[in-house]
């Protein structure tokens, strides 16, 4: 059974980059054009995809049109009372239609006993664009629609072996990967500077990975909302808002859902920053504090 989840996992994954590949090809790209509006990329999400600052938009990721590319890095940091997180990684966006990202993130504890806490994730994530247009289908309600995977893969936990832990499952987490389903819904209404995107994600990830998938209270997948509301100030500047719900499947974390309130600033198209202020909940029963915070996050591309 293993060798046959393996072997769908690299399958998907592979079939995603042949997509790429094969879109690339056959548009004979030169040069990446730029040709999208400012902001219409989005910027990246903690898990690398383009978006919001916690969940996947419908848009794809840099500023390549239909006939063209795009890409960009980011580098994201989250720092509650007794928690940080740090995220980097790359995307490439593919004639509007396809997206590919990679993602790093790594989790650190500050207070004892689990200031020494270290527990890294690697992310691996496609998206395709299957319907709609956020930006030119003005005379329509009918939003821009993506589909979407994220293979995750848990790295152990390090810091906690004087406690004899060095791995999720040591907390009830039935596996150390997973992947994350979803699909999104994104519509920007230019006339009234107003975006709108709401996600189902069918997923087993506690705390989005980084304490393993599925648990000894749950261990199917469930369908988990994920919204987003953002006015554009002007056509640098945007603010909003993020909801994310998120499973509960492990004894040892009362897990809650993610919420943030946002400002991105895109002084050009080649950069952008994004400040936040997120609400993340319980992590773990072993600090059971409401933990918030401040996210700040840079991204670069093209």
């Amino acid at each position: 059974m293993m060798q046959l989840i393996l072997g769908l996992r690299y399958t998907s994954l592979l079939a995603g980059l042949a997509l790429i590949a094969q879109t690339a090809h056959a548009q004979e790209f030169s040069k990446p054009d730029m040709g999208k509006l400012t902001a219409t990329g989005g910027v990246s999400s903690v898990e690398g995809a383009g978006g919001g600052g916690i969940t996947p938009w419908a848009l794809i990721t840099g500023y390549g049109s239909r006939d063209s590319y795009g890409g960009n890095a980011h580098a994201t940091r989250i720092s509650t009372q007794d928690y940080g997180l740090t995220s980097y990684g790359v995307a490439v966006g593919v004639a509007d239609r396809v997206e590919f990202s990679l993602a790093n993130q790594e989790f650190t504890g500050s207070l004892a006993p689990l200031n020494a806490l270290k527990i890294r994730q690697d992310i691996v994530g496609i998206k395709v664009k299957v319907a709609g247009d956020a930006v030119y289908d003005q005379g329509s309600w009918m939003p821009q629609v993506a589909i979407g995977a994220m293979y995750k893969r848990n790295n152990g936990i390090a810091g906690l072996e004087a406690l004899g832990v060095t791995n999720v499952k040591q907390l009830g987490a039935s596996d150390d990967h997973g992947i994350d389903y979803y699909a999104s819904a994104t519509k920007i209404l230019l006339d009234q500077s107003l975006l709108l995107n709401g996600t189902v994600r069918l997923t087993k990830a506690n705390q989005m990975g980084i304490l393993g998938f599925g648990g000894d209270k749950k261990d199917s997948y469930q369908a988990m909302f994920e919204g987003s509301a953002a006015y554009l100030i002007n056509r640098k500047l945007v603010a909003g808002i993020e909801y994310r719900m998120k499973p509960n499947n492990l004894n040892v974390d009362n897990e809650k859902a993610y919420y943030d309130a946002f400002v991105a600033w895109f002084p050009t198209k080649n950069v952008s920053v994004t400040a936040a202020y997120a609400r993340l909940g319980d992590i773990t029963i072993f600090n059971p504090k409401d933990q918030h915070g401040w996210y700040l996050s840079l991204q670069t591309g093209f």
